[in-house]
């Protein structure tokens, strides 16, 4: 007798329940979006004022509901391959998504609003962006969060595509300037490109398997492992696809366009365009590697190949997003560099492999994107003479101008250092401690020297404020008119030095999320 065909369509039906109830906090911050794309429009002044607090609502929101249904058991029943590194991110992502809508609060849309109110100019639909701002910001959000319930390459791929998009428009409108159109056109076909990159990888995945299904998958890949081994096809679309990854992290050999786009694109929108599609990138690679396999080198499971790439762009991309801040005069520049360096300093917990650095990478997302920002958010929080600070020299004696905005820019930017006992301390002792464990020596000496290099261009954004005297350039420099860049700046860096208190329950919390369902695998290491 022959089978019933729609049985296929029913079991996928049936399975859809658990992995729905998991998607509510998703949905949550979707209508929040919606919300805020409707409310922008409105011809009332104090509607349009309240765009911000919807989006931060629809975030607390978000953040409740994941508590409420995200447990171990609907995660075991929705079959996903790491059943509770969503309740992680989506956490990360909402509690720092607060911080990035309070950072932009008040500056999207400034000048409109000033002429409506003088009544130089009337209210024009077409003019006003506050909520396609903040609606395609949540949409980035909730794409990163979507990630996270994976189980196939085409949900990983929409998923990585949704939290995307909506990063290249953002960086368009965020500033209002010819030079942010200029970063986005860039950003956008350097995305494109990365993405086909990604794609054609997956494809070749899909080739090697016959399978779009995670799960089925990594079987495929076990079976080939323990017979003939992973074939060149497979080899090639993980290359591929880690390479298309790379655009995310700012990874070499995609890293050459953040420093132009974050010079380009607000302070606001270039801190959320250095977290955010790094959580995006980790969690994928994460994804991706578990389903072909963390072996150690020549054990027939995964060929030393892909580990050996991924330590040479470990090397590189720290190295020389380190040489390249050094050389800077422009502060986000600067901080562009060292997202490029602290993408490879992650890229070591992932050498170190699940079972001890794939939780240190994830921990150090939280460090860093706590003290980004803090220092971000001090970015956005002054101005001089109407305009955006960007270069060092206006930094100076900044403890005069704005005292709380200097104290926040020095704690962000030492706890991207590393000094203890302050929050990025304990994210950079954690890659440590995980690659000293995977004897992965080299990587540890390499990264040590990375660190010491680092010290030097960040201590400027310490010295400039508190060590070098006001200078008439920096008389024009004055905290920008709306209050809550610097409650941004001010809270997470009290985070920075608060936290640390919880930290082994970060790193538990960090461990949980990095534990894959199913027997845990060996140490993914290179012959090097």
């Amino acid at each position: 007798m022959n089978p019933d065909p729609t049985m296929p369509i029913l079991a996928s039906a049936s399975s859809l329940g658990p992995k729905f109830s998991l998607i509510m906090p998703e949905i949550v911050l979707f209508v929040g979006a919606v919300l805020c794309a409707v409310m922008g429009l409105s011809r009332s002044r104090t509607v349009r004022t309240a765009v911000p607090w919807i989006a931060v609502a629809s975030l607390a929101a978000t953040f409740a509901a994941m508590l409420k249904v995200w447990t171990p058991e609907a995660a075991a029943a929705a079959e996903l391959p790491m059943p509770m590194l969503g309740k992680y991110v989506i956490a990360l992502l909402c509690v720092v998504g607060v911080g990035h809508v309070l950072a932009s609060a008040g500056s999207v849309d400034r000048s409109v609003e000033r002429q409506i109110a003088s009544g130089a100019g009337a209210f024009d639909p077409v003019r006003v962006i506050q909520g396609e701002f903040y609606a395609f910001l949540l949409l980035s959000l909730c794409g990163g969060m979507l990630i996270c319930h994976a189980t196939d390459l085409v949900w990983l791929f929409l998923a990585f595509e949704l939290c995307s998009l909506p990063t290249y428009v953002l960086v368009a409108i965020g500033r209002g300037a010819d030079r942010s159109m200029e970063a986005a056109i860039k950003y956008f076909f350097l995305g494109a490109m990365s993405t086909a990159t990604m794609l054609f990888g997956f494809a070749l995945l899909y080739g090697a398997t016959g399978t779009l299904e995670l799960s089925a998958m990594s079987e495929a890949f076990q079976l080939q492992a323990q017979t003939t081994g992973i074939g060149s096809v497979a080899i090639v679309g993980v290359l591929l696809a880690v390479i298309g990854i790379c655009f995310k992290l700012a990874a070499v050999p995609m890293h050459f366009y953040a420093p132009d786009v974050y010079e380009g694109a607000s302070s606001p929108v270039a801190a959320f365009i250095s977290f955010v599609p790094k959580v995006q990138g980790f969690v994928t690679l994460v994804l991706l590697l578990s389903t072909v396999g963390w072996g150690a080198a020549g054990d027939g499971s995964t060929p030393p190949v892909i580990a050996a790439v991924l330590w040479m762009i470990a090397v590189l991309t720290m190295t020389l997003g380190n040489i390249g801040a050094l050389l800077q005069r422009s502060a986000k520049r600067m901080l562009a560099y060292s997202s490029i360096a602290n993408s490879g300093y992650m890229l070591v917990g992932i050498l170190a492999g699940p079972k001890i650095g794939v939780d240190a990478t994830f921990l150090y997302l939280l460090t860093y994107g706590v003290a980004n920002l803090a220092t971000f958010g001090a970015l956005a929080a002054i101005e001089r003479n109407g305009h955006e600070v960007d270069s060092l020299d206006d930094l100076a004696g900044l403890r005069v101008r704005a005292p709380r905005v200097a104290v926040a820019l020095a704690i962000g930017a030492l706890s991207l250092t590393g000094i203890p006992p302050i929050l990025g301390f304990w994210g950079k002792l954690d890659l440590f401690v995980a690659a000293a464990e995977s004897q992965q020596r080299a990587l540890l000496v390499i990264m040590a020297l990375n660190s010491g290099v680092a010290a030097f261009y960040y201590l400027r954004l310490v010295a400039g404020p508190f060590v070098q005297e006001p200078t008439p350039r920096t008389q024009g420099v004055t905290p920008v008119a709306s209050l809550w860049p610097r409650v941004s700046a001010v809270v997470f860096a009290v985070g920075c030095l608060v936290l640390p208190f919880a930290a082994n329950q970060l790193k538990g919390e960090s461990a949980s999320a990095a534990v894959a369902s199913g027997a845990a695998k060996p140490v993914l290491t290179a012959e090097k």
